[in-house]
């Protein structure tokens, strides 16, 4: 006969379904291929027939008053949870003392009111639902390795426990579950039962009896042939697979008698009628709808805009770390400055910030101090006139960094500054930073014993103050020291009207805009007010070269 072609895969697959687990329903075919008593019953090979059909042999008759024919093949459809007994439990329950539990009792009404009608509709296949006390079982000893000593992990035990917590939960004070929001003193087991999500699930095997003719309901020839397990979220793992298109699993087993079983398992689940699903699909948009009006509620429909001719500037940043400082236990004190009139920020925001203390870990020849400080804030600025004088400078970041003690003693560490990048986007930036130094051994010694040291009166100075109105500034006879840097991650976002033109005016504006962003980064000035100069001039030609119909009065072109 023809080779047949096994399906090798056994591993699980995950499925979802939206529909109710309830209509899930499976076909499940068992087949004996061959086993040694065959062979002993093998006609003579034909000539010319080098293979032998071993599908057309049957055995004898047994003495347990079984038909072969029966035992040989079997196709039952199983419905979730549906229960089909086997012959150990048909054994069994007929004996009422050996129901223990109200299950018990009940399976025993069920299998008494089976043999009163025509039998059972399987003899091989049956199965062991959530309820049974073989899930439980085989939950808790399940096994991850073939190692014959494994014991099970913490995990793996409360993993095996999160079904059976589930269907142990009561409710309190007539019926209501009362639940604790925090547990001021937890105890131990409470903590190790806590630290595993528990999700509902529940689980079904799906077993056949393999022992030869006349001894069935015997536990050691008991196999699964799948097993299925479904969530609340209804996820669906099955494990084989449904065989589909592929081959049919084989099961080999064991003892004097070595026989060869194969089995297929599908999907059988009626599909929904096209009225059912014109009816789900009605109802699922108009839950989705009903979602969507919701988030509309909470969002709203009016997002705030800027005013004409206004930027604003969103920054959410983080001081990531420090390294490179003499002393440990590092603390950063930054501010951002607004360098002028035309720039605000709301009342309510705060443009300075101090991070929590520190201590240094050696990395390489430094000693970083891992901050991951997060601040935030927002400025605007409103271009009211295109003079020379309107042009802004970009807000600029100072930081300082000190250092404490154990007896609370602070020390200046350094002072850094930098300009805030005039790009949206995420930044990376490292500030150098730098201390005044005072000559001789007396300053090093108060700093060190005492920690006095010299400071800064306004921190502008380590940049250009903001008060300063001259044009020239000395720093002639202060004397510095390089020291450590901070390292800010920045993530810039702009916010304006001119962001929103049509595509030939945002290229005009652009182009003013790319200037003051630029600012900022220009070694000279007259070089970005010429620039500005030239843009605006381009512009106003541009528009003069327009004809005047299509021009409206407040200056914009009409399409």
């Amino acid at each position: 006969m023809a080779e047949t072609v096994w399906s090798t895969d056994t591993g699980e697959a995950v499925y979802r379904s939206w529909d109710p687990v309830r209509n899930l329903r499976l076909r499940v075919h068992l087949q004996r291929i061959t086993s040694s008593s065959y062979l002993h019953h093998q006609p003579a090979a034909q000539p010319g027939k080098d293979l032998i059909d071993l599908a057309t042999f049957r055995p004898h008759p047994s003495t347990s008053g079984h038909r072969p024919e029966v035992d040989e093949e079997e196709e039952v459809v199983i419905g979730w949870q549906e229960k089909l007994f086997s012959q150990f439990e048909v054994d069994l329950y007929q004996n009422e003392a050996a129901c223990q539990s109200p299950l018990d009792h009940q399976y025993r009404q069920e299998i008494l009111k089976l043999e009163d009608l025509d039998g059972r509709k399987n003899r091989r296949i049956f199965t062991y639902t959530d309820s049974d006390r073989y899930t439980n079982l085989e939950e808790h000893c399940q096994k991850m390795t073939t190692a014959a000593s494994e014991m099970p992990s913490f995990l793996v035990e409360r993993m095996a426990n999160v079904r059976r917590r589930r269907q142990d939960r009561r409710g309190m004070e007539g019926g209501i579950l009362k639940s604790r929001i925090v547990t001021w003193e937890p105890s131990e087991e409470f903590i190790r039962n806590s630290h595993v999500i528990n999700t509902p699930l529940q689980t079904m095997y799906i077993m056949a009896d393999l022992g030869p003719y006349g001894k069935l309901g015997y536990k050691k020839y008991e196999h699964v042939l799948c097993t299925l397990k479904v969530d609340s979220n209804g996820v669906i793992t099955v494990k084989p697979d449904f065989t589909g298109s592929r081959g049919p699993y084989r099961i080999e087993t064991d003892g004097e008698k070595q026989e060869l079983w194969k089995y297929t398992i599908d999907s059988v689940s009626s599909l929904a009628q096209p009225e059912e699903e014109e009816r789900e699909q009605r109802a699922l948009r108009d839950l989705y709808g009903r979602h969507k009006e919701y988030l509309n509620s909470l969002v709203g429909t009016d997002f705030e805009t800027t005013v004409p001719g206004a930027l604003r500037l969103f920054v959410n940043g983080e001081v990531v770390s420090a390294q490179g400082y003499e002393f440990d236990n590092l603390y950063v004190h930054f501010f951002v400055e607004l360098p002028s009139t035309s720039w605000s920020s709301p009342a309510f925001q705060q443009l300075s910030g101090i991070t929590q203390t520190c201590a240094t870990k050696s990395l390489g020849m430094d000693n970083v101090a891992y901050f991951s400080y997060p601040f935030t804030f927002e400025a605007s600025f409103l271009h009211e006139d295109e003079s020379a004088g309107a042009l802004p400078a970009w807000p600029v970041l100072y930081c300082e960094v000190l250092s404490l003690d154990f007896w609370q003693r602070y020390r200046v560490e350094g002072y850094g500054a930098v300009v805030l990048p005039a790009t949206p986007g995420s930044h990376t930036l490292t500030v150098p930073t730098w201390r005044p130094l005072e000559l001789g051994p007396v300053a090093e010694l108060r700093r060190f014993f005492i920690g006095g040291s010299l400071e800064l009166e306004d921190l502008s100075y380590v940049r250009i103050p903001g008060t300063f109105k001259g044009e020239r500034l000395s720093r002639f006879g202060l004397r510095t020291e390089t020291t450590g840097s901070v390292t800010f991650r920045l993530h810039c976002l702009q916010q304006s009207r001119a962001f929103m033109e049509s595509s030939s005016l945002r290229k005009r504006m652009r182009s003013v805009l790319d200037r003051l962003e630029g600012f900022s980064q220009q070694s000279s000035i007259h070089n970005v007010l010429e620039a500005f100069r030239r843009a605006r001039r381009r512009m106003q030609e541009a528009r003069e070269s327009l004809p005047q119909d299509l021009v409206s009065p407040s200056g914009t072109t009409v399409s």
